[in-house]
């Protein structure tokens, strides 16, 4: 049986997936594993450690209630990831796909569970060198937590377009705004969590997934979305790495503001039709991002994800006023107003140089703070 570690309400917490790049043509190299003997040299007390392959690496914040305390902690880990990466001759970018890398050139982690990983699923995991942001938020016990996931799937397709910043992938232009989730598509437990009403109701689901010999923890959902028993938090997973800390912190002060608009609306409760748009929007988010459509399952109306991101910040003014995030949605509502997403800046960055190696040092030079 799993046990729901209860936590305290609406503290949060970030884990940001980083590119590792070369300074030469600003491709993928392996140099997590020295990146992180220079930075352990130092007395930290920071989570950062390697991924699943070696150039990648994930940093991960303490537990928060204050998203601004939250962006001084990521400014300070950058500070130290950045020190050492230059005594390294290395580049570290946010983004949620590397543009030209091939995942044929990649190397597992030699770690137990990243051996299993590719043991399991083949040339899926070396397809993994991908990166993202995940959105933890704190709760009280497995029933809120079970509650929340169901009530914030709604506004997935909000945090794909928030953050998309994946529109290149093997040298090529894919369209997408975040092609990032079409490599997670492939895993056999990806998607959405059932529509399960409690945590009884969860564990009697996860014991007949054990029993069948499919998964054997948590780790083996690949969800979108889903509860963190050990943690005592839902995890929001969809998010491309944002090209700036910034934006990670105001994704996650997003997530905080809805979910505190949860909480103190006991009345709402989850409706299984939800999830038969949940597909659709996530794609639409995914291709189109602010012009995507969204369908309402439940009014029944359809409009731009543009359109519904902004009347949801409206809806949580109070709420955002309250907890002190309203400088946080503000952040994300101007760049919605205007419709410049990460992915759409680093588009006008190739048009502007025609070199997919320039555009990787360009947001290399964002992620680690310096004038391009």
């Amino acid at each position: 049986m799993l046990e729901f570690n209860n936590s305290t309400p609406l503290t949060m917490g970030v884990e940001l997936e980083l590119q590792i790049v070369n300074r030469r043509d600003y491709n993928l190299t392996r140099g997590s594993d020295d990146l992180l003997q220079i930075i352990n040299k130092t007395k930290h007390g920071y989570d950062i450690k390697p991924e699943i392959t070696e150039s990648m690496i994930e940093i991960a914040t303490s537990v928060h209630t204050d998203h601004k305390e939250m962006l001084a902690e990521l400014t300070a880990m950058r500070t130290l990831l950045v020190s050492a990466a230059d005594k390294l001759n290395l580049g570290l970018a946010g983004g949620g796909a590397h543009p030209f890398q091939h995942w044929e050139d990649q190397r597992i982690y030699p770690t137990d569970r990243y051996r299993l990983v590719s043991d399991l699923y083949g040339y899926l995991a070396k397809q993994f060198t991908v990166y993202g942001q995940h959105i933890h938020i704190g709760c009280p016990d497995g029933d809120q937590a079970i509650r929340l996931s169901h009530l914030l799937a709604r506004f997935i397709p909000h945090f794909i377009t928030l953050s998309a910043s994946s529109p290149f992938y093997q040298g090529v232009d894919t369209t997408f705004q975040s092609s990032r989730l079409t490599s997670i598509n492939a895993f056999p437990l990806s998607g959405y969590m059932p529509f399960v009403t409690d945590w009884q109701a969860f564990n009697a689901y996860f014991n007949k997934m054990s029993q069948l010999g499919i998964v054997a923890s948590m780790k083996d959902f690949y969800w979108d979305l889903r509860p963190k028993p050990e943690y005592g938090t839902v995890e929001i997973r969809v998010c491309d790495t944002p090209l700036e800390i910034e934006t990670a912190v105001a994704l996650g002060a997003y997530a905080q503001t809805l979910s505190k608009y949860f909480f103190e609306r006991q009345e709402l409760q989850p409706v299984q039709d939800t999830y038969l748009t949940y597909s659709y929007n996530r794609f639409q988010a995914c291709r189109f991002g602010l012009n995507g459509a969204l369908i309402d399952p439940i009014s029944g109306t359809q409009s731009s994800i543009q359109d519904d991101i902004l009347r949801t910040f409206d809806m949580l003014a109070d709420a955002a006023d309250v907890l002190g995030t309203t400088d946080a949605i503000m952040l994300l509502r101007n760049r919605v107003q205007i419709a410049q997403t990460d992915a759409d800046w680093l588009r006008a960055s190739y048009e502007k140089s025609g070199s997919l190696s320039d555009v990787v040092r360009r947001q290399s030079a964002v992620w680690m703070a310096r004038q391009d």
